[in-house]
């Protein structure tokens, strides 16, 4: 007997379509309408979320969302100046802080990439945006058409290692890339997805991201 497959959009209890993985918890769906997907230029704000990714690797990600006010407590709001200027004092403190995740790696590689981000000669959202693959032609359909490595993915995993950042894995650096809207991986069907011209700009000429707030 075939198991019943577990559809890849789902309806919410507000009569909106969302990808599944968005649709199951209430942090998880503000997570999914109002960031991911979403361009995002603000260098600070894509350093904090470069780190986050690297403290999810191996964990859900909805463990981070849960935690990602402590950690912006623990991180001085991921200001790369003040987290670079953290030392070993810190990262003992930080890992005694059941609020985040307490890895040495993963803390030690906060600071070493805050202070690779400020020996940067140009922006970190100009490095990151430079790496941008063509805009799909098409929504993907379902999960199985989502990636977890691309060929810029890659590339931005080597550059990035080469100016000595830390844990920006291929795969790592992949997320990144959904999560700062780099790329569209909104499913068809999904009341978010958006591809080419129209996912950068909305009517009229109006950025999306102004129009989704």
């Amino acid at each position: 007997m075939t198991s019943p497959t577990r559809p890849d959009v789902v309806i919410g209890e507000d009569g909106l379509s969302r990808c599944a993985w968005g649709a199951s918890d209430p942090e998880y769906r503000r997570y999914h309408d109002e960031e991911w997907g979403t361009p995002q230029h603000d260098s600070d704000v894509l350093f904090e979320k470069l780190c986050l990714e690297g403290f999810q690797a191996g964990l859900s990600w909805i463990t981070i969302l849960r935690r990602r006010p402590a950690f912006r407590e623990a991180f001085h709001g991921f200001d790369p100046a003040r987290v670079a200027e953290m030392g070993d004092d810190d990262v003992d403190r930080l890992l005694g802080d059941a609020r985040i995740i307490r890895h040495r790696g993963k803390i030690e590689a906060t600071i070493s990439n805050a202070r690779a981000t400020l020996a940067l000669d140009g922006s970190l959202d100009e490095l990151l945006w430079s790496f941008a693959p063509a805009p799909r032609s098409a929504p993907p359909v379902s999960f199985t058409e989502v990636p977890a490595t691309t060929s810029e993915s890659t590339a931005l995993s080597k550059r990035l290692r080469a100016l000595g950042f830390r844990f920006v894995g291929p795969t790592t650096m992949y997320a990144l890339m959904q999560a700062m809207g780099m790329v569209d991986d909104h499913l068809a069907g999904c009341h978010r997805s958006l591809t080419g011209a129209e996912f950068r700009d909305g009517p009229s000429g109006t950025p999306i991201a102004a129009v989704r707030g």
